[in-house]
């Protein structure tokens, strides 16, 4: 039965920090009811978020009579939700509405939340909550299955809009491809995967392995990735799920005019090339894995500056660069099956 979703982003409703708001709003949108922003109401999900289209946004729960769920729809540093969001969570509980959360700050271990949850009969479903506890063992992994792998230069750039429409495109090219969701908005969306940002630390490569082990009867596997080496906060997240999914390919995604690593403005980024060899390099201890193309963010870009920038990205760096959203994945997809058919990744 399709869920029936309001997206809980008030004070947030931004492309960058409502990011699951956004992850469920293109790829689930039949699913999405109503986004929830009183300080926004009357508007649509367009004007916000950059996607939903005509979705209302609404500062009363009352004008979705509908929604059976109350999606957490934000994904900010540190993971906990804002103090003033607990009276929208159990006005939706006392409409019987389920929870949905991917915060680190797990919703089911609030007494009130939980009695209030108890007493209506409702589930309140922390995706990041987990008990995964196994390591890598480098064992039983399928050669015939290619592993694709999204990394990128900082966090929320949009790997997981990759991964997504890697998989989709090369499954309407009729290969059989599979999306690894390895993050929150990707398991709301695809219903499956392991919160990679949330396992105990020896255990991050066992989740990643796992998780190719679970799906590699498939042709193609696109792991989503998670973080970037090259960030202060999240680097251990990132090495261990590329060290666990042990890539064949890489695609690199990166924002056109992000220099700064995001929320620590006064790091500045190392430059592509730089980051691309750095990846190779991580990826390739005990196997080839290289990078097979670029995938741009172009959204602070209007078209002509996209294209003038994409153009000479490629020349310096010798592979597409692609703004999947603006102009789609095919250049990306023809690139990914190409190394597919030469077999080189077998070896």
């Amino acid at each position: 039965m399709a869920r029936k979703l309001v997206l809980l982003t008030w004070g947030f409703s931004n492309p960058r920090t409502a990011k699951t708001a956004t992850g469920l709003l293109r790829y689930c949108p039949d699913e999405c009811v109503a986004v929830f922003d009183p300080e926004q109401a009357g508007r649509v999900a367009a004007d916000l978020l950059e996607v939903g289209g005509q979705t209302p946004v609404i500062g009363d729960l009352n004008e979705a009579p509908s929604a059976d769920t109350l999606v957490i729809g934000i994904a900010p540093p540190g993971g906990k939700i804002p103090a003033a969001w607990k009276s929208v969570v159990l006005q939706a509980i006392e409409r019987g509405m389920n929870i949905l959360s991917g915060l680190h700050d797990f919703l089911s271990s609030d007494p009130e939340i939980m009695q209030a949850a108890n007493a209506r009969g409702v589930q309140v479903t922390d995706v990041r909550k987990n008990n995964f506890r196994d390591i890598a063992k480098r064992t039983g992994l399928n050669p015939s299955c290619l592993r694709i792998h999204t990394v990128g230069h900082d966090c929320s750039v949009g790997k997981m809009v990759v991964s997504l429409e890697l998989a989709r495109g090369l499954a309407a090219r009729g290969r059989d491809a599979q999306f690894v969701a390895t993050g929150q908005t990707g398991i709301m969306v695809s219903g499956a995967g392991l919160p990679i940002d949330c396992i105990v630390a020896d255990f991050v490569s066992g989740a990643a392995e796992r998780l190719v082990l679970d799906n590699q009867h498939h042709e193609i596997i696109v792991v989503e990735g998670q973080g970037s080496l090259v960030h202060p906060s999240y680097s251990a997240v990132t090495l261990g799920l590329l060290h666990g999914c042990l890539p064949h390919g890489l695609v690199f995604v990166f924002e056109a005019g992000r220099e700064t690593v995001g929320g620590l403005e006064h790091v500045v980024l190392p430059g592509l090339r730089q980051q691309q060899l750095l990846f190779e390099t991580m990826g390739s201890i005990y196997q080839p894995c290289r990078t097979l193309g670029f995938a741009m963010n172009g959204r602070k870009l209007n078209p002509m500056e996209a294209e003038r920038l994409s153009s000479r990205l490629e020349k310096e760096l010798g592979l597409p660069v692609v703004d999947v959203i603006r102009d789609g994945p095919d250049r990306l997809l023809d690139v990914v099956e190409e190394f597919y058919q030469a077999g080189e990744w077998k070896a």
